[in-house]
């Protein structure tokens, strides 16, 4: 999926929809349709896109990040996984992670820590990751999210269970852990620093 410019306009031919009116039409489609699964089925295309990095300045246009940003607060679980996908992917890029730092990205992706769906915990653990800068770091590893972070490394998933404990060991301060620690029991896999 990974492209260039020139292989893009390759194949879809002078006359062809490129890349960014088609991004257009995906995003106006989930703006506008009334339908719950084309709406589905719009956002989870949208969250593929974000996949290749030759996108990114399309959806920065189309502000297809505040799309995806505005829909991890929907009641429908299938289009907040949707979304966290497409922000843990578009987080990769530094511009991206900006933006969605500044628009609200932490508050609105630590609140899916306490989803029971692991599509979801685990992309919401997986952008926090991405999304830790030298500014962002005491957000990111605040007591509440340390505490959320706790009760996953004693999830009986074990895919769950295992990042979390990466979180906690290489992200967060090791006193902070510990302080949470003494107020919880948790689990012995954290590592003390």
């Amino acid at each position: 999926m990974f492209s260039t410019k020139a292989r893009l306009i390759k194949r879809t031919g002078k006359n062809g929809v490129g890349r960014y009116d088609f991004l257009q039409l995906l995003s106006t489609e989930y703006n506008t349709t009334k339908s719950k699964d084309a709406k589905e089925q719009v956002l989870a295309n949208l969250a593929n896109f974000a996949y290749d990095p030759i996108n990114y300045g399309y959806m920065r246009q189309l502000r297809i990040i505040d799309l995806f940003l505005h829909a991890l607060s929907e009641s429908n679980s299938k289009l907040v996984r949707f979304a966290i996908g497409g922000i843990c992917n578009l987080c990769l890029d530094a511009i991206n992670k900006i933006y969605i730092l500044r628009n609200r990205g932490v508050e609105l992706v630590s609140q899916l820590l306490s989803f029971h769906d692991e599509d979801i915990v685990l992309s919401a653990i997986s952008t926090l990751i991405f999304l830790i800068t030298s500014e962002s770091k005491n957000e990111i590893t605040s007591t509440e999210i340390i505490k959320h972070m706790l009760e996953l490394s004693c999830s009986d998933n074990i895919r769950i269970k295992n990042l979390a404990i990466i979180f906690l060991n290489d992200y967060c301060e090791a006193t902070e852990v510990e302080k949470m620690k003494k107020r919880k029991i948790i689990s012995p896999f954290i590592e003390n620093k």
